[in-house]
């Protein structure tokens, strides 16, 4: 086995460095984040060092049956685990992905095949493609994202499928998201409420004659305006929550607000600004844990381009960072 270390700014340019040298055949063993040389590193710069191997041609050894032979098969497996990790997956899901992965497969395991071992082992984290909630609200950080989403949503509705959501925003507190809200309304021509009490979101939820989507303040569902908020919802039927998370949020943020807005009952995750981290890899563990699928991703600004349904191949695609699979994404 031909070894060698590669480095890159990034992980993405790291694998790249492996692909060109040593091939689409060669196995990544490991990956760290070592300190950069010469200046930038003494300012603590940093880069990605991978180490990848590849197979070389080696003469026909004869085997002792009294031995086992799985040892190649089981190396194959570590290779594939490290190689699943470099991407930012946990070792746990790393593992259960290689080991299911074709024994037939694992030492020249392309990016394809991983992406359909991936895929399957990923499908509970998709939601299902289901038509609209008579009300569906979106809530999560300042920032996150959440009336972004909500036009992007009205409008791929309304340029696809000819279809007019309602918006509401009862983000009363910000004017500038009720205006950005009320500027995408008027472009697409969907029906805008501005809720800026509990009273008035309750009577648009009363007087909806079609799904609406709706926009909420970026604040802990704990305090006395957002209770009495999700107070009026609950007693609404027909009401699905999503909760919104930047991509880049650090795992350990995330379960923070998954607790902080878990009064808010969400049953689905948006997940925004994919465009700002390099894959979904690292929240893969902390979104199994909390056993919240995921409905959409954002992947960019643009409205309505770039928001996609969440689905199995989707999710792989976007775990493993992979350019050459993003025909899977709809």
């Amino acid at each position: 086995m031909h070894l060698k270390r590669y480095r890159g700014k990034t992980l993405k340019d790291a694998l790249r460095a492996v692909r060109q040298d040593l091939g689409p055949d060669a196995l990544v063993l490991s990956t760290q984040v070592v300190q950069d040389r010469g200046p930038r590193g003494w300012l603590g710069g940093t880069l990605v060092e991978i180490a990848a191997a590849i197979e070389r041609p080696a003469l026909p050894e004869v085997s002792d049956p009294r031995h086992t032979v799985n040892e190649p098969s089981d190396r194959h497996v570590e290779a594939l685990v490290a190689r699943l990790g470099a991407s930012g997956l946990e070792p746990g899901i790393a593992r259960a992905v290689a080991e299911s992965h074709p024994i037939e497969q694992r030492r020249t395991a392309s990016a394809a095949n991983l992406h359909t071992t991936l895929a399957g082992q990923l499908h509970a984290l998709a939601a299902p493609d289901e038509d609209f909630a008579p009300v569906e609200v979106f809530v999560g950080p300042p920032g996150a994202g959440k009336t972004t989403t909500i036009a992007k949503i009205a409008a791929q509705q309304r340029s696809r499928q000819g279809r007019r959501l309602g918006l509401v925003a009862a983000d009363g507190y910000r004017v500038g998201a009720v205006e950005q809200l009320r500027l995408y309304a008027e472009v697409i021509g969907a029906p805008l409420t501005v809720a800026r009490s509990v009273d008035e979101l309750d009577y648009a939820l009363g007087t909806a004659r079609r799904p609406i989507l709706i926009d909420t303040p970026g604040r802990s569902p704990g305090d006395d305006v957002s209770r009495e908020m999700f107070r009026v919802l609950g007693r609404q039927p027909g009401v699905r929550t999503h909760l919104v998370l930047p991509a880049n949020l650090p795992p350990a943020h995330v379960r923070r607000t998954f607790d902080r807005f878990l009064e808010a009952r969400p049953s689905r995750v948006v997940i925004t600004k994919l465009d700002e981290a390099d894959s979904l890899a690292p929240l893969v563990g902390v979104l199994r844990e909390a056993n919240l699928p995921i409905s959409f991703v954002g992947t960019g600004q643009r409205v309505p381009e770039d928001l996609h349904r969440a689905t199995p191949p989707a999710i792989a695609a976007w775990v493993l960072g992979d350019h050459h699979l993003q025909g899977a994404i709809a």
